[in-house]
């Protein structure tokens, strides 16, 4: 199976391409959705998040309050140690189950952090989506409704630019349109077919 590693900073677009490439058949495994699964009501990590954090981060309906357990790591850096080290191992199973039993000619594994995580070895080539940093610090604050210094401590979180873009197999310019976007993605997907049938 011919997996593709496909990160980005906040806001730089990643689900915009993988919505495009699903579109077209590809099975996406994506990371921070692996994230969500790995805490659902019932399983191990849940119990072990209460445990260690405190039973008012589970809410009404036995899901994890995701935003107040963010709080808590970007004020702690080592109770993100903590849960990163609970997380990972849980999420890097997850990702490898879902390609493993993935039915299209090549996969994407989407993920933040692939470096940081050490994903992109479950990755044959890797797909950089970039755009200046103003532009995700905007995207971001608009779409998650937070404030411009919470968006800048998650892009500090985050591998740097420079540093992603040095590790890229293919790289996209995600500030112009939709249309262009496609237009890359296009020659990519063919590039990929290409590349998974090799």
């Amino acid at each position: 199976m011919f997996v593709v590693g496909v990160t980005g900073g906040i806001g730089c677009g990643k689900t915009a391409v993988t919505d495009y490439l699903a579109s077209k058949g590809i099975v996406i495994a994506d990371a921070d959705q692996a994230s969500r699964v790995v805490v659902e009501p019932g399983r191990p990590a849940l119990q072990s998040i209460a445990e260690h954090f405190g039973q008012h981060l589970i809410l009404d309906d036995g899901n994890l309050n995701r935003r107040a357990l963010r709080d808590i790591i970007f004020n702690d850096p080592n109770e993100k140690v903590w849960l990163e080290q609970l997380l990972h191992p849980l999420i890097n199973n997850q990702l490898k189950q879902e390609l493993q039993q993935a039915g299209s000619i090549y996969s994407v594994l989407v993920s933040p952090l692939l470096f940081e995580t050490k994903q992109n070895t479950m990755a044959d080539r890797v797909l950089v989506i970039d755009v200046a940093e103003e532009v995700q610090i905007e995207r971001t604050i608009v779409r998650d409704d937070i404030s411009r210094e919470q968006a800048e401590a998650i892009i500090q979180s985050q591998a740097n630019r420079e540093k992603r873009r040095s590790f890229a197999d293919d790289l996209i310019d995600n500030s112009g349109t939709i249309e262009q976007l496609h237009q890359q993605l296009d020659e990519l997907h063919n590039r990929y077919i290409k590349l998974s049938r090799s």
